[in-house]
This record gives C-alpha cells, sequence and structure tokens, in this order.
C-alpha cells in the first residue's frame, strides 16, 4: 500500500455485512455496479435531507464512519404511481365521478406494504377523479427509468423535493433492499462530509435545494397522507477508507461550480450526477493506482468520434482496457501486500503457522473463518485471493465500464470494443464545471487533462504517450472534431483574429 494512501480500519460497531474485506478496505463499503449514477444521487439526497433536518450535514459527528440515518417509505405514493394499473379502465367504465372514486378506493384496499391502506384522502386533496389521474399521470411520465422493468418497489419519482424521496425495498415493500441502493450514495456523501469545501458546498447546495423545493414538491405531497409515518430503521454501515482524498475535494469544487451557475431548476440535476459518476469513477481508478504504487497521473485518452477508425480510437481502446484491469489489479496487490508483510513472514516461521496465518486473514480481510482446505498456508492465501477476485469480478470491477457508459463517457459506438468517447451531454456537464465565462479552447483542452486527465488533443497527447505512438496529426485532428461538436451545440465561437473561444452561457447569463 502506498504510503500516501493510509486506509481506515472499519470501526468495531461496524456490522460484519460481508464474508471477506478486500473490495472494502480498498474503496469503502461499497461501491456498486448496479447502482447506476441517478440511484447514487438519490441515495445521497436521502442521506442528506435526514442529516440537514438534524442539524449536522457534512458533519460526522459520532467520529469518522459513524454515520447513521434514516430513509422514508413513502408506500402510498409509490402504490399509486408504480402499483395501481386501475386508473385507465375506471376512467373509462365509470363516467361518475363519485362512482370512480368509490370504485378506486374499493382495488386500492389490497395496496402493498400498508396494513389498512386509506386512500380517502385524495377526494379531498383533488377536485374530480380526472385531475387526479392527470396529475399521476404526469408524475409518472417524469420518474426515472419509467420504461424499466425494474419491480414497482425499485421506481423513483424524480427528486423534486424532500417529498420524492424514499429508499430501494424488497419485493413485498416491508424492509430495504441494496440492490439498486447500494451504499454508494452514502459514500459519496461521506467524501463531500471529507473535503474542505464542504462549508460552502452545503450552503450552495441548501440553497439550489430550496430554490426547487416548491411546486412540484407540493403536487408530490397531494399524493401522500398527512401522517404518513412510515419510515425505515436506522441505516448504518457506510465506510469510507480515507479521511482525506483529493477525489473528494475536486468532486465538490465541480459540484460548487455547477450549483453556482445559473441553470434554471431541475436541470442541474443531470450535471451533477454526471460528475458524480466521473468522480466516483476517478476516485476507483486513482486508488487502484496509488495501491499499485504508481505514481504518475491517471490518463484517459478520448476520441471525439469520427466517420471512420483513427489512430486515436485505437489509442483509447487501449487506455480503456489498461485503466479497466487496474482495480483487478489492486486486489491481487492488497493480498500479495499481506504475504509478503512482516506479521505473515513472522507467522510463517513458527510452529502454529497456519492457524497464525488462518488470524491474520480474519483481521486484515475478514476471512478465513469457513476455510476448509489443506492446512497449508501457501494453500489458504491462495484461496483468498481466489475467492477475492471472483467476488470483484461480480460488482466491483464493472463499476468503470457500467459508471463510464451510463454517464457518456465510455462507448462502443463505431467499434466492437470499448474506448473513451464522451457524448455532447458530458461535453457540457465538463464545459460548465470548468469555464466561469470564456476561454480558449486550448486552455480548455488543458484545463480537462490536468484535472481529469482527459486527452483530446496533441499537446496533452505528446505528454502521456511514447514517441512511437503518438500522432501529431491524429490529435489535431481530434481536437478539430471537438471544436466542431462544441460549436454545434452553441459553446464555441471563433471570432476573427483566429481564436476559438469556449463559452459557459450561464455564467454569462449571471453576468
Amino acid at each position: 500500500m502506498s504510503a500516501q494512501l493510509q486506509p481506515l480500519l472499519p470501526p468495531d460497531t461496524l456490522e460484519q455485512s460481508s464474508s471477506m474485506w478486500v473490495d472494502e478496505a480498498i474503496w469503502g463499503h461499497r461501491l456498486y455496479d448496479e447502482q447506476l449514477p441517478w440511484m447514487v444521487l438519490l441515495e445521497f439526497l436521502n442521506v442528506f435531507y435526514h442529516e440537514v433536518e438534524k442539524s449536522r450535514a457534512f458533519e460526522e459527528p459520532n467520529g469518522l464512519n459513524m454515520l447513521k440515518y434514516k430513509a422514508a417509505h413513502r408506500l402510498y405514493l409509490r402504490n399509486i404511481l408504480f402499483n395501481n394499473p386501475h386508473l385507465a379502465e375506471i376512467r373509462l367504465n365509470y363516467p361518475n365521478d363519485s362512482n370512480r372514486w368509490d370504485e378506486w378506493f374499493k382495488r386500492m384496499k389490497s395496496a402493498t406494504g400498508i396494513t389498512h391502506p386509506q386512500f380517502t384522502y385524495l377526494k379531498v386533496h383533488f377536485h374530480s377523479f380526472d385531475d387526479f389521474c392527470e396529475v399521476v399521470s404526469l408524475i409518472r411520465s417524469t420518474s426515472l427509468e419509467v420504461n424499466s422493468n425494474k419491480r414497482w418497489t425499485s421506481k423513483f419519482v424524480f427528486p423534486y423535493g424532500k417529498e420524492c424521496l424514499y429508499e430501494d425495498l424488497d419485493n413485498t415493500a416491508t424492509t430495504n433492499d441494496r440492490r439498486f441502493f447500494g451504499r454508494t450514495g452514502e459514500l459519496l456523501y461521506l467524501m463531500l462530509c471529507r473535503t474542505q469545501h464542504k462549508q460552502a458546498l452545503l450552503t450552495a447546495l441548501t440553497s439550489r435545494l430550496s430554490m426547487t423545493d416548491s411546486t412540484w414538491n407540493s403536487i408530490i405531497k397531494c399524493l401522500q397522507p398527512t401522517d404518513d409515518e412510515q419510515i425505515g430503521g436506522d441505516r448504518a454501515n457506510a465506510f469510507l477508507p480515507y479521511a482525506h482524498h483529493p477525489s473528494f475535494d475536486e468532486l465538490a469544487e465541480d459540484w460548487l461550480a455547477i450549483l453556482r451557475l445559473n441553470i434554471p431548476g431541475f436541470d442541474v440535476f443531470p450535471h451533477l450526477t454526471n460528475l458524480a459518476g466521473l468522480h466516483l469513477v476517478k476516485y476507483q481508478l486513482g486508488v487502484s493506482r496509488q495501491v499499485l504504487g504508481m505514481t504518475s497521473p491517471l490518463s484517459l485518452v478520448c476520441e471525439v468520434v469520427a466517420p471512420k477508425k483513427t489512430l486515436v480510437r485505437e489509442i483509447s481502446c487501449d487506455f480503456y482496457q489498461e485503466n479497466n484491469l487496474l482495480p483487478a489489479q489492486a486486489v491481487e496487490a492488497f493480498i500479495t501486500n499481506i504475504e509478503m508483510g512482516t506479521d505473515w513472514q513472522q507467522a510463517l516461521t513458527e510452529h502454529d503457522a497456519f492457524e497464525k496465518c488462518k488470524k491474520i486473514l480474519q483481521d486484515k480481510a475478514r476471512w478465513g473463518e469457513d476455510y476448509d482446505g489443506s492446512s497449508d498456508p501457501q494453500q489458504l492465501i491462495t484461496s483468498l485471493r481466489q475467492a477475492a477476485m471472483k467476488r470483484h469480478r461480480q460488482h466491483v470491477a464493472n463499476i468503470h465500464r457500467n459508471y463510464g457508459r451510463e454517464i457518456g463517457l465510455v462507448s462502443k459506438r463505431g467499434t466492437i470494443k470499448l474506448r473513451y468517447a464522451p457524448t455532447d451531454a458530458l461535453l457540457k456537464t465538463l464545459l460548465f464545471a470548468n469555464v466561469e465565462n470564456r476561454i480558449e479552447l486550448h486552455q480548455l483542452l488543458e484545463k480537462l487533462h490536468r484535472r481529469y486527465g482527459l486527452v483530446f488533443g496533441d499537446k496533452e497527447a505528446e505528454r502521456v504517450l511514447a514517441k512511437d505512438e503518438f500522432d501529431k496529426k491524429a490529435f489535431q485532428a481530434n481536437s478539430r472534431r471537438l471544436e466542431q461538436r462544441l460549436a454545434s451545440v452553441g459553446l464555441l465561437k471563433r471570432l476573427s483574429d483566429g481564436c476559438a473561444y469556449v463559452i459557459n452561457p450561464y455564467r454569462v447569463e449571471a453576468g
């Protein structure tokens, strides 16, 4: 483990919810590939709103990794929106408004997860059954992943405000489920607790949320009873292994830059989501490189998609593959560090070597209690290595690919291989977070390279590529395609002096 990377030990109160503690020791509990960036943001907002109410947002008053919060279930709202196939039929077959309500109330007596469902409050909240149906239809249409085939307990309302937030539940809607709320949002929250910018971020985030937490949130509230007390138990056991890390400050700086722009209303959320996903990817790859003792900065060579195959595309594919292997290599290195450590080497020389080695693995990796192989220390650690790699490949190894594709960083477009090829949406997010008013294009390229490791142009490529790989003309053509892309979406202007300027329209409007 790098001397600059000193991981924290899990607190004694942390429940052992896994039979192994390798991925968690390196990156935290936990990075989870099935919880895509929008779900990460939703889980983060659940934590944030709860902690704001307790007047301790972005603080860890009980010590590091002692976060404990509660999340709402909102089963009335969720049954109405996602477990309610009756509206269209009743609206068509029952012309009288009173009969419509009566029939719908009768059918909703079997609402899942509610002991004695009483939906009659809706008759007070809405002028007519038609109005109610129109509101439900509108809210459904703006919900996240509205057309997905997820179970209804794992479908979510757009985060218009506090009344829209709740946690993922199991099939029976009785207990929380970690499939789509896998703690990565809690990890994101802890990252922002440990940044030097947390007070400024708290001010900016609460100000932005209070601006948007109004009409739409009130509409969502009308779909719920005033005395809905369905709250889950304490949610605990989030664990972030570092008290400080450059990734935490970089994430906070980018969020601050976005929150301070004059971006209208809820349009800010996609940018926050993209940046959260990007920085989680950078955090995973950056920590992996540190565990491996790599001192050079992370590089992501990006192709601006061309009609035909280019050298930049080939290089980008190679860089993607190399970076994609880093987390697995970090797991290998973590176990090798145990094996080469003083404790292990000393244990090998003693008469009860196997038992002492087994105790070391239980202490450092929470593994070995159920081991039933041969009583050989070498076989013992080989078994750990195999088990750790198998478990790593199931979820944590997929973060780079899944998050990269979801935020628009990673693509297969035009090829059978994955590579870095940012979408317009991600380029806009990066521009808004890094351009205060206007700067020349070459300055933006240099900043994107310095801040994220992104390589578009020839000057940045020359720094990271070997001489036999570097082709100046190919990367100049790549940056010209980027210029054309930015101009086509109204974010770049070429002036008479020949300089191409990148513009942040929201900063200009804000004066």
